[in-house]
């Protein structure tokens, strides 16, 4: 019997071990995500992420039982193994403005996202408007990829004197002839659901079917701001905190697998 009992203590020992293995692991986790945060402070368009935490499966002792034979119900006795991951979550609130006086940086007001069509033909999303006008006088990211518009590529000729972008995304330019002309309306895509969208690197978004599929249809729901860009929604007080959470919380689990290797060492050492 008291080999037994030693037996569930140990086991009990390295329980807590894998718990605090579990926590140091996630919360390295969360220190990844909180140091991608505070790294693109100053990224045109950047979302911010944000990481959330589920107990693992528990171990039951003994099950709940109910009232009856003149006894009450009694609750059940759980253990709990640790933690994981629940979630990384894509934060999609409106980042600060930026003023920059530059005609063809854009700054989506509202919901959605510019469209830029890679060069496999499919479309990407994003909330980054740094765009140029390449040799042709097609609108592009600063990838060069061709930002969508009703009716395919914004096009400014090389000629136009003059181009002005309205907050419903129509692009007009006048001609060398002194006459305006439309070169398209600029499009904005919405999901069901933002969080679903994939981040590609380069401020790009990709459809998923979490997302949904894009919708073009209708006017746009969002003004588009000409010479300004929307920067990053991080909030470095925020993760500064959170990264001061982040660091306690795996001091803890360290302490968690030092106290408990403290203890298993003492239970080797017993004197029976």
């Amino acid at each position: 019997m008291k080999n037994d009992n030693t037996f569930k203590g140990d086991k009990t020992m390295l329980r807590s071990m894998y718990s605090g293995i579990s926590g140091m692991k996630n919360f390295q986790t969360k220190l990844d995500v909180v140091g991608n945060n505070i790294a693109n402070v100053n990224t045109a368009g950047f979302k911010k992420g944000r990481i959330t935490f589920q107990d693992l499966m528990s171990q039951t002792s003994s099950p709940a039982q109910g009232s009856g034979n003149g006894r009450g119900g009694i609750n059940a006795v759980q253990v709990g193994t640790g933690t994981q991951i629940g979630s990384i979550d894509n934060v999609h609130t409106q980042g600060n403005l930026q003023n920059t006086e530059r005609p063809l940086d854009l700054m989506i007001d509202g919901d959605g996202f510019f469209i830029v069509e890679m060069p496999d033909g499919t479309n990407a999303y994003t909330r980054a408007g740094n765009f140029y006008l390449d040799d042709n006088g097609d609108l592009v990211n600063a990838d060069g990829y061709y930002v969508q518009g009703d009716n395919g590529n914004i096009n400014i000729p090389n000629a136009a004197k003059s181009f002005s972008i309205q907050k419903d995304g129509t692009v007009k330019y006048t001609d060398d002839k002194g006459e305006q002309r439309e070169a398209g309306k600029i499009q904005l895509a919405t999901f069901s659901n933002d969080g679903g969208l994939e981040k590609a690197g380069n401020n790009l978004w990709l459809q998923t079917d979490s997302s949904g599929d894009a919708n073009t249809e209708g006017d746009n729901t969002a003004d588009i701001i000409s010479g300004a860009l929307e920067m990053s929604n991080v909030d470095l007080s925020e993760e500064f905190t959170e990264m001061i959470t982040a660091q306690r919380g795996f001091q803890a689990n360290t302490r968690i697998i030092t106290t408990s290797d403290e203890i298993l060492q003492e239970l080797v050492n017993l004197k029976r």
